[in-house]
């Protein structure tokens, strides 16, 4: 498979007050065309920012990303970026919400009419096509999702982005969501990266697991080349022994090598004790400076 994206090499620095805080250190990584990449990692682990990097919101310190031959300075709808929340307007319908990104895109190559059907095609992707009329507020929010789903789509992005997009959804929801993502990414060969915290998540939708160090100074630790056939079925997964390996492996990763090392009992009953007889000092919240380092 020929390389699509090329993210060469990137460190990513923020100023603060005591000076550069440095979010992530040398991450490399080449992504084919229609591969499907899952980024996972504790918090802080610098997922947000890899993502936000190619996506041209951030200019990386040093390194860089190429997209199919260009190296990215800005946003552009040759990546679509879906979050966890819809970020839908509530003024507008679902469809008018995807003909937002549509008319942004195609204003002026497609007529009303090519428009219209490409519109209601992404909809009907998504199996949104019988509440394309209403508005976000007259739907669930696994609904929202799916019109933002499709007004991602709808763009015919190189690469769709996608940060936590099912974290903020039940169970059930986030089950059909997940099948849903594998029947359209069957079909349209997408190139997609996905962030997750969600473990069963990332083997059963991935080609590739990059598992991300703590930060400060994040990077890849691991990468795990996901062999299971597709097209997919979870219940018939739950017992394959090739998918739980995948998954202990992960978590393996998560919780044995990059966890935070916990405090000593006996330092911890120590100080358990002293806070008995100690009475606490007052101290100012400090003012966050890189949360968006996530």
């Amino acid at each position: 498979m020929s390389i699509l994206l090329d993210i060469s090499h990137i460190d990513m620095e923020f100023p603060t007050p005591k000076g550069p805080f440095t979010a992530l250190r040398d991450v490399d990584l080449k992504i084919a065309k229609g591969e499907f990449v899952s980024l996972i990692g504790h918090s802080g682990c610098g997922k947000s920012t890899v993502l936000n990097v190619v996506a041209g919101l951030y200019q990386a310190t040093r390194g860089g990303v190429i997209l199919d031959g260009k190296e990215v300075t800005e946003p552009g709808p040759e990546r679509a970026v879906v979050f966890q929340n819809h970020s839908l307007l509530p003024w507008l319908t679902a469809y008018e919400n995807v003909e937002l990104a549509v008319k942004q895109v195609f204003g002026k190559t497609k007529t009303r009419a090519e428009m219209r059907t490409w519109i209601e095609h992404n909809l009907e992707l998504v199996h949104m096509g019988h509440a394309m009329h209403k508005r976000p507020g007259e739907i669930s929010g696994g609904m929202k999702q799916r019109v933002g789903i499709a007004r991602a789509l709808a763009m015919q992005p190189k690469v769709l982005l996608m940060d936590e997009p099912f974290g903020a959804l039940d169970a059930l929801t986030r089950a059909h969501m997940q099948d849903s993502l594998m029947e359209i990414q069957a079909e349209l060969n997408n190139t997609v990266i996905m962030i997750t915290h969600d473990v069963d998540e990332a083997v059963l939708l991935s080609d590739r697991i990059v598992m991300m160090t703590n930060g400060p100074a994040a990077t890849i630790g691991e990468i795990l080349d996901v062999d299971l056939e597709r097209p997919r079925h979870r219940l018939e997964l739950a017992d394959d022994t090739l998918y739980n390996q995948y998954r202990a492996r992960v978590l393996k990763f998560l919780h044995e090598r990059h966890s935070k090392p916990d405090v000593p009992v006996k330092k911890r009953n120590t100080e358990q004790a002293s806070q008995k007889v100690a009475t606490p000092t007052p101290q100012k919240a400090a003012k966050p400076t890189v949360e968006d380092a996530a």
